[in-house]
């Protein structure tokens, strides 16, 4: 046994003859009756009281601590208590990584945890509660991609919790819980009709923009962070060393996505509209903090400005300009007056990139290069996205057999004209 069972309501005695007597107490029938007791793994007594004619649970819970202590599943019961909220905020606050992620995270579980399950103790999560809490989500998040996300965050915290030993197990790993379906849309890039649209209907200071991310692959923060000092025009080479970051509504420059710096190739068409664009519109230095609002000042010489003379402010692009853009592509619906143009997340600068990857598949590039120019962290990655758009192997086989007889026939006159000769 763990410990032992102090019986409060009686105690023992020597009696006569030096015989030991069990003699009631001053408490004796008042209060919970059997207090368990053990010494945890930390050297500290710990206890929990049971009421009358419970000794047979006291035993049984004094059993499970030592069965818990044995396999190394002992949770410490003043730690269990302690809510799923205070933990996971402790949580964020010393979770690496990107700022943003760990903002993200935060508004996540302020938004749509805490107010569901914020104030359970951990140790009494059971799966049940994550299917509860599950369900409640689907009234108040429609997209089930972002449901999953948000349970997501919320695993990842009870995950943490399991390791820190305030958890014996994750509830969100339940068999029972379903989680929902990431409900990724399958990539459909734009036409080269549509990319040039766009390009015609931005104001000029911006059309070289397109250039970048239609002929690069850059995203957006990339984009208007493109520095000077990064384009190689005469071997051909653009370096993505960093991007404009917007932090807490204010802007840093930071490392790219993931902290991967890489370099693309810069094809001549998009050289010739940067340096065009170079002359028209003069790259100014921008001096902003690195990668946290208070970190130290870095300048960068910006090939992207605003009409203001400053970095471009990367909502009122897309509110003011890019929007409008896409309307007049004929990509998004026009406003209505006095209206807002309608969210439109699958047609941002992103959609630059999808077009980008498609034309290189189309080409014939590997998804290992292509993984490469995008800055994606893992091939594997690149691959799922857009093996649909990759050239069929039928389609290959046919043009390889085509090709074979119209090498044997110049004139071209099919398959009888061959056999015949």
């Amino acid at each position: 046994m763990a410990g032992h069972i102090q019986d409060r309501w009686f105690k023992t005695v020597s009696g006569p003859h030096g015989k030991s007597v069990k003699v009631k107490t001053d408490r004796y029938g008042t209060g919970l009756r059997y207090r368990a007791r053990y010494v945890g793994p930390d050297g500290t007594e710990k206890s929990k009281s049971f009421r009358d004619k419970e000794l047979r649970l006291a035993k049984q819970w004094l059993a499970q601590i030592e069965a818990d202590m044995s396999r190394g599943h002992y949770i410490d019961p003043r730690t269990a208590r302690t809510t799923f909220r205070q933990y996971a905020e402790r949580w964020v606050n010393t979770h690496t990584g990107e700022i943003n992620s760990r903002e993200a995270a935060e508004r996540r579980l302020r938004l749509h945890a805490y107010p569901h399950i914020g104030s359970r103790p951990l140790g009494s999560f059971k799966p049940e509660h994550i299917r509860a809490w599950i369900s409640a989500l689907e009234g108040t998040v429609p997209a089930e991609s972002h449901r999953r996300i948000i349970v997501g965050t919320v695993s990842a915290a009870l995950s943490a919790a399991v390791e820190d030993g305030l958890l014996s197990k994750n509830p969100c790993r339940a068999r029972t819980v379903k989680l929902p379906k990431p409900g990724k849309p399958r990539v459909e890039p734009w036409t080269a009709t549509q990319v040039f649209g766009v390009r015609a209907a931005l104001p000029q200071r911006y059309q070289a923009a397109v250039d970048v991310g239609a002929g690069c692959g850059l995203r957006q923060g990339e984009i208007f962070g493109l520095a000077v000092e990064e384009l190689d025009y005469e071997g051909g080479w653009l370096t993505v060393g960093h991007q404009l970051k917007r932090i807490r509504g204010k802007y840093v420059f930071a490392l790219p996505k993931g902290g991967k710096v890489r370099d693309v190739p810069l094809p001549k068409a998009v050289a010739s509209a940067l340096r065009d664009h170079s002359e028209e519109y003069e790259p100014i230095d921008v001096t902003l903090p690195w990668r946290t609002p208070d970190g130290s000042p870095v300048t960068k010489r910006l090939i992207f400005s605003g009409v203001e003379g400053r970095h471009v402010r990367v909502s009122n692009f897309n509110d003011h300009h890019w929007k409008p853009a896409l309307a007049a592509a004929g990509i998004i619906p026009e406003r209505k007056a006095g209206e807002r143009y309608a969210s439109a997340p699958e047609d941002g600068m992103h959609a630059l990139r999808h077009f980008y990857a498609s034309v290189l598949l189309d080409a014939g590039e590997s998804i290992r290069a292509l993984s490469s120019y995008l800055g994606h962290a893992d091939p594997g990655f690149t691959l799922r996205t857009y093996t649909h758009l990759m050239p069929s192997s039928e389609g290959r086989t046919r043009k390889a057999v085509d090709s074979l007889y119209l090498a044997s026939t110049p004139q071209d006159h099919g398959p009888e004209t061959a056999q015949a000769a």
